[in-house]
């Protein structure tokens, strides 16, 4: 069985939910913009109501067995109710459908054991020898941190001893909760309730990790811990600079208008955390360092194996594994397999939707 969540997974799932969407290259050697000289005051605007999301790719086989593909994105609108009629239809023929690719911890240990490495959990979340923030980095980038950290998370003194890594993706998020966007906008909590009322199986694609020795590996967490300030700097550019271009990708999907997610650039954050995640000493020892190849062959092999067994079924992949040419669906394509982009949404229900400040 799984290892249950306890702060040891928590600590390396956390890690790994930068390390996602799994086909992010690295682009650590990206020169980063500039800082900025003030704070935007302006929040973005944010599609909310009834939207209907992106048109489904059709990747076909030789038999003619087709599996649809939904294109997810994050962050999304956190104000939506994402309606799609073909999503719908296609599930009620589905005999499968393929959650997004995902990493999974399994530790080997009992119950005490997970109580005595809560201690040691906890603490490599935390900058060795007692450091605080402004004590790992200069005074320029301490002082970007404190004026984002004001506006997004206000007074709290524990966050100030935590790893950059860590800081980073909490600022993160709570920009995102703040500027009216979400994780997934509950678009794969809507998935599932559509499958569960057709009775179709929904089919997790997994890289499993086994910790055979959780204490060994939170000592070598620590002795050999991400290099994490190009990720905390590119957050922090994200923050300042970024926030209006993820919320018109955001936009973009809920409206299902692919050619301005194609337009749209991407923020290099991910990348240069990926790249701190997977090049760090520990991440070789636990099979990290290779997570996003691992994640692409398990998905492959998932696709290639519903495809073969069932006349329909349906999986969910990040957007940019489907708009990139090497994306997963790209590799599907050039190994034989037939791949229809949708059909521009032109008439979306346009009226549906709300913009809101």
């Amino acid at each position: 069985m799984p290892f249950r969540p306890t702060l040891l997974t928590a600590t390396l799932a956390l890690l790994l939910a930068v390390c996602l969407p799994a086909h992010a290259q690295s682009a650590a050697s990206t020169a980063a913009p500039p800082p900025p000289t003030n704070i935007p005051l302006l929040a973005p605007v944010v599609v909310s109501g009834v939207v209907p999301g992106p048109g489904l790719w059709k990747v076909v086989d030789k038999n003619g067995h087709v599996l649809w593909v939904l294109g997810t994105l994050s962050p999304l609108p956190g104000h939506i109710q994402w309606e799609s009629r073909e999503v719908a239809q296609v599930l009620a023929q589905s005999k499968q459908v393929l959650l997004e690719p995902k990493i999974k911890f399994k530790a080997d240990v009992g119950f005490f054991g997970k109580l005595f490495l809560l201690p040691s959990a906890y603490g490599a979340r935390k900058n060795p020898d007692g450091k605080t923030l402004d004590q790992v980095m200069d005074a320029s980038t301490y002082a970007r941190w404190l004026a984002l950290k004001k506006k997004y998370i206000g007074d709290d003194s524990g966050i100030e001893r935590w790893r950059p890594l860590f800081a980073a993706q909490e600022l993160y998020r709570k920009s995102l909760k703040a500027n009216g966007l979400s994780n997934d906008g509950g678009v794969s909590g809507a998935v599932a309730a559509l499958a569960k009322q057709d009775g179709v199986p929904e089919t997790p694609v997994d890289y499993r990790v086994e910790i055979k020795q959780p204490r060994a590996a939170i000592k070598a967490f620590k002795a050999a811990a991400p290099s994490d300030l190009e990720c905390f700097n590119r957050t922090l550019d994200s923050i300042e600079h970024d926030l209006p271009a993820m919320t018109a990708r955001a936009n973009a999907w809920a409206t299902g208008d692919l050619e301005a997610l194609r337009a749209l650039p991407d923020s290099h954050r991910r990348d240069a955390c990926v790249t701190a995640i997977t090049s760090a000493g520990f991440a070789r020892q636990l099979g990290l360092d290779d997570v996003p190849a691992q994640l692409e062959a398990a998905w492959l092999a998932a696709a290639r194996k519903t495809l073969a067994d069932n006349a329909v079924s349906f999986a969910m992949l990040p957007m940019e594994e489907l708009l990139s040419p090497g994306g997963y669906v790209g590799k599907l394509k050039a190994a034989g397999y037939a791949v229809e982009a949708p059909i521009e949404l032109d008439d979306a229900p346009a009226a549906a939707a709300s913009v809101t400040r």
